[in-house]
C-alpha cells in the first residue's frame, strides 16, 4: 500500500497511507505553486499545521519567513498588534514601534490558525487586508503594502460558525480559494501503524535511546483506540512509551489522560452514532460495538480453552499479557469477576463465571 513519509525542516512529518490523506498530499504539490489562500479544516490535532508547513515549504515562497500566529490564545487588541504592529503610544505601554507578523513575514507564508476564533470587528479589518494587501499599524497613519499568502485554520464547523455570524461569511469565501478537509485519526486507522512507527524513530533519536518494537497487542490497543487528541495525543503516547519501556504504564497513562480531559470538558472520545463536528454516524457505532462484543467473545473463548489461565489465553489471542489484562479492564471484565451474584445462563452470566474461576486461580 502506498506510504507518503516527508521530513521537513521544523515540523513533524506528513504521514499518509490513508486515501483521504493522500489525496490531500498529492493536492499539496499542486496548491503550493500557486498563490491562492487555503483554508485547512479539522478537529484540532489533526495535522493543520503539518498541511501548511508543507504548502509553504513545496512554494516559491520557501526561502521566505513561514509564520504562525495562533488566533484564539490573544484577546482581540492584542491579537491585532500582534498581526499588524503598532506604533509609539498607540496604547498603554506602547513605548516604541513594533513591526506586525504581517510586516515580518513578506514575501513569505504567515499560517492564521483558529481563524475562526477572531473577534468580528477584527476579521474586517483583516479582509481589507487580504483584498488590498495593505495596512496600517495601531496607532499610525502610513499605509504599509506587503505581500503575504494565507494559510488559515479552524476546528470549528465553519457552516455553523457563519450562521451564529460568529464567522464572516464574506471572510471565508476570502480564505477558501482552496479548501483542505483532514479527517480525524480515528477515520483513518490505517495511518496508525505508520504514525506509530515514526514517532517511535523520531523521539528514540530526540531522546538518544534504543527504539523498541510495538507488540501485536499493544498495536490492535491502538487502532481501537479513539484518539480524540489525534496525532497529537498519538505523539505523547509513542513519547511517553519511549521514555518509560512499558506497554501497560503507557495505556494507563493515556486512559487517565482522556479521563482528565472528560472531567475539564474536553473533546471526549466520540461516541457511537458521532462523528467529526458532530454529525450523527451509525455506521460507526454500529461497527464499534460488533468490534468490542468479538473482542468480548474471544476473549472468554479463549478464556475456556486454557481454563482460565490469562497467560496461556493471550498467547491464543496473539496478544501481550499486558493487552489482555487491559482488555479485561477496557470491557469492564475484571469488575464482573468480584459480582457475588451466580451464573446465568445469559452472557453477561458466563463473564460472571469465566472471571470468578480466573480470580480464583490467580
Amino acid at each position: 500500500m502506498m506510504q507518503h513519509v516527508e521530513e521537513q525542516r521544523s515540523n513533524p512529518c506528513f504521514v499518509a497511507r490513508n486515501a483521504a490523506m493522500r489525496r490531500i498530499y498529492e493536492q499539496i504539490d499542486h496548491v503550493a505553486r500557486t498563490d491562492v489562500s487555503v483554508l485547512c479544516l479539522g478537529e484540532s490535532g489533526t495535522g493543520k499545521e503539518v498541511v501548511a508547513r508543507r504548502i509553504h515549504e513545496m512554494s516559491p515562497r520557501a526561502r521566505q519567513p513561514f509564520l504562525k500566529v495562533n488566533c484564539a490564545a490573544l484577546p482581540g487588541e492584542l491579537l491585532e498588534s500582534e498581526l499588524f504592529g503598532y506604533e509609539p503610544g498607540a496604547f498603554t505601554g506602547a513605548n516604541r514601534a513594533k513591526p506586525g507578523q504581517f510586516e515580518l513575514c513578506d514575501r513569505g507564508t504567515l499560517m492564521l490558525d483558529e481563524v475562526a476564533e477572531m473577534a468580528p470587528a477584527l476579521q474586517a479589518k483583516l479582509l481589507h487586508v487580504l483584498q488590498d494587501g495593505e495596512f496600517s499599524r495601531l496607532g499610525g497613519r502610513v499605509r504599509k503594502k506587503v505581500n503575504v499568502r494565507i494559510v488559515a485554520a479552524t476546528n470549528v464547523d465553519v457552516t455553523r460558525a457563519m450562521a451564529s455570524q460568529n464567522f464572516r461569511e464574506d471572510l471565508y469565501y476570502r480564505l477558501s480559494a482552496f479548501v483542505f478537509h483532514l479527517p480525524p485519526l480515528r477515520e483513518r486507522p490505517e495511518d496508525i501503524p505508520v504514525l506509530l512507527q515514526e514517532k517511535m524513530l523520531r523521539f528514540s533519536r530526540e531522546y538518544g535511546l534504543d527504539s523498541i518494537e510495538f507488540s501485536p497487542g499493544l498495536i490492535d490497543w491502538c487502532l481501537s483506540y479513539d484518539w480524540p487528541g489525534n496525532v497529537r495525543e498519538l505523539e505523547n503516547f509513542v513519547r511517553r512509551f519511549v521514555i518509560l519501556r512499558d506497554e501497560e504504564q503507557a495505556m494507563e497513562d493515556i486512559d487517565a489522560a482522556s479521563f482528565q480531559a472528560r472531567q475539564t470538558g474536553s473533546r471526549t472520545p466520540a461516541p457511537a452514532g458521532k462523528a467529526c463536528f458532530g454529525r450523527d454516524d451509525d455506521l460507526k457505532g454500529l461497527v464499534r460495538g460488533l468490534k468490542a462484543e468479538a473482542e468480548t467473545e474471544a476473549i472468554e473463548d479463549a478464556l475456556n480453552k486454557t481454563h482460565w489461565n490469562r497467560k496461556q489465553a493471550a498467547v491464543l489471542l496473539g496478544i501481550s499479557y499486558k493487552a489482555l489484562l487491559y482488555k479485561l479492564r477496557q470491557y469492564g471484565l475484571d469488575r464482573v469477576a468480584a459480582d457475588p451474584q451466580p451464573a446465568s445462563p445469559t452472557r453477561g452470566g458466563a463473564k460472571v463465571m469465566v472471571l470468578n474461576r480466573m480470580a480464583a486461580s490467580s
